[in-house]
């Protein structure tokens, strides 16, 4: 048995040393950011500019961090909101909108800017439901305007429905999917064929399992079939015990996973191959990522800072491919 388990080392081992590493730069460092230790959220408007929770240490309250750091929105009406995901889309009559995804209410919040002048003024619940676990994270498919949502209830010992997964249509009409065990990153493919949901397992109060599933999906019916595991990082680099949180495609559907405690971003082709591995270099605990910038090229992942956990830190990676959210937006 112990000749065996050298062997499996071994042979990742070797998978980790011929796989490319690039480092991330840092953008909003410790000294510089005004985003608090529960930064998350990460987003990105048709104009490339890039947003995460937590602005000013307010759980109600989004921050545009890109271009510069400033408030985007603040939930005004209910003192208990704590924003942890949001999303931006442009609807079919060229309005941009943000989706905002609220733990403790149970609802998404959508904020709309018809005037077209960035104001966003406008504000609603867009679906809500008692029986949605949080939601921890959002995704869109941009054509339908449909949201689909994960959520986690983290235990020491995890059991089915300790996650979940929703959408909600272009109405607003929240409709149950499924539920998992805990539950965190979730995004759509490119061409909204596929769904991606990560699954995490504890046992005994320790992490011991994470992957990620593809299902088939059908973005206008919101129905999802054909679940398979599209990446189990126990076989694929040894790393199950690093959560996988905030999860973005790019423009050719290579999948982005944030590793929660490794420190680094994982680069997962269509196929499930592990391309390569972008390393933070102010962040171990990665909780989210997108793709902004002028031209949408520029991966930036957000987390509590190393140096002060007490306040939330952005690092920078420039990469060759853009990212889907952006692209979708372009219309």
């Amino acid at each position: 048995m112990r000749r065996a388990l050298l062997s499996v080392s071994l042979v990742l081992a070797g998978v980790h040393a011929s796989i490319p590493t690039f480092n991330a730069q840092p953008y909003l460092g410790a000294n510089d950011t005004v985003f608090g230790a529960l930064i998350e959220g990460a987003a990105v408007d048709r104009h490339g500019n890039f947003y995460a929770v937590d602005y000013k240490d307010d759980k109600a309250a989004v921050g545009q961090a890109f271009m510069q750091q400033k408030l985007f929105f603040k939930d005004l009406e209910r003192a208990d909101t704590w924003f942890n995901a949001v999303r931006f889309n442009v609807d079919k009559n060229g309005v941009q909108e943000a989706y905002l995804g609220d733990v403790t209410n149970h609802r998404v919040v959508r904020v709309r800017d018809p005037g077209g002048e960035g104001q966003f003024a406008h504000s609603e619940v867009f679906c809500q439901s008692p029986d949605i676990l949080q939601p921890n994270d959002l995704a869109i498919a941009h054509t339908t305007g449909r949201v689909f949502l994960s959520g986690m209830r983290f235990t020491a010992n995890s059991v089915v429905g300790d996650g979940d997964l929703w959408t909600c249509d272009a109405m607003g009409t929240a409709t149950r999917l499924g539920v998992f065990y805990r539950t965190n990153g979730i995004e759509v493919s490119p061409d909204e064929k596929t769904l991606y949901l990560s699954e995490a397992i504890n046992q005994g109060g320790s992490v011991v399992s994470n992957v990620v599933h593809a299902y088939d999906l059908d973005a206008q019916a919101g129905t999802i079939c054909n679940g398979r595991v599209f990446v189990d990082f126990a076989q694929l680099d040894n790393s199950a015990s690093s959560d996988v949180d905030g999860m973005r495609t790019d423009s050719a559907g290579n999948l982005y996973v944030s590793r929660w405690g490794a420190g680094k971003i994982a680069k997962i082709s269509p196929a499930g191959a592990l391309l390569a591995y972008v390393h933070l270099a102010t962040i171990e605990k990665v909780t989210n990522l997108e793709f902004a910038g002028p031209s949408g090229r520029d991966l930036y992942a957000v987390g509590a800072c190393k140096d002060d956990p007490t306040k939330g830190c952005i690092d920078r990676y420039s990469s060759s491919a853009q990212g889907r959210a952006f692209c979708a937006q372009q219309v």
